[in-house]
């Protein structure tokens, strides 16, 4: 009884280590498997259209301020894409700070041209919460490879 105690002791002294030296990794703002480790330069989309190109062809992604429908922030995103995505969503990830993920699902409005209404959270510590919007058809992201990344301040509702 003695030894199960000291093995049991030492295990939960080797977890306790091991996760105070990994811990932090899996709790970075950045931890998306499409995007984690490339450094891509930001596109303010608040400031006007983000452009890019990649294999399959042009991107463009629009984003504009509604108004506050006493909820927060509404927003309009429009993306023209050179692909058809099946299911098609943009992810609202942290960029500033780790936020959870908050999938949205843009509705075809054109050939090409998809379109999504959504109020971004906000946080209630920072003001100047800064949100990355990816691409995703269903789980597969659209934009692994893009050049650039698209991020907007959310207004803060007071």
């Amino acid at each position: 009884m003695v030894m199960f105690r000291a093995i049991a002791i030492v295990g939960l002294i080797v977890g306790l280590v091991a996760a105070v030296v990994f811990g932090p990794r899996y709790l970075q703002n950045d931890s998306s498997s499409e995007t984690a480790g490339i450094d891509r330069p930001a596109c303010d989309l608040l400031a006007g259209p983000c452009t890019w190109a990649d294999e399959r062809g042009d991107w463009r992604m629009v984003l504009k301020p509604l108004g506050d429908d006493g909820q927060g922030q509404e927003y309009r995103l429009e993306i023209d894409a050179p692909v058809e995505p099946v299911r098609f969503l943009a992810v609202l990830r942290g960029e500033s700070m780790y936020m959870g993920e908050y999938p949205v699902p843009l509705k075809r409005v054109a050939s090409r041209t998809y379109e999504a209404r959504f109020t971004a959270p906000v946080c209630t510590e920072d003001n100047a919460m800064v949100w990355r919007i990816d691409l995703q058809s269903g789980q597969a992201p659209l934009q692994g490879g893009g050049s650039m990344k698209p991020i907007f301040q959310a207004a803060s509702h007071e």
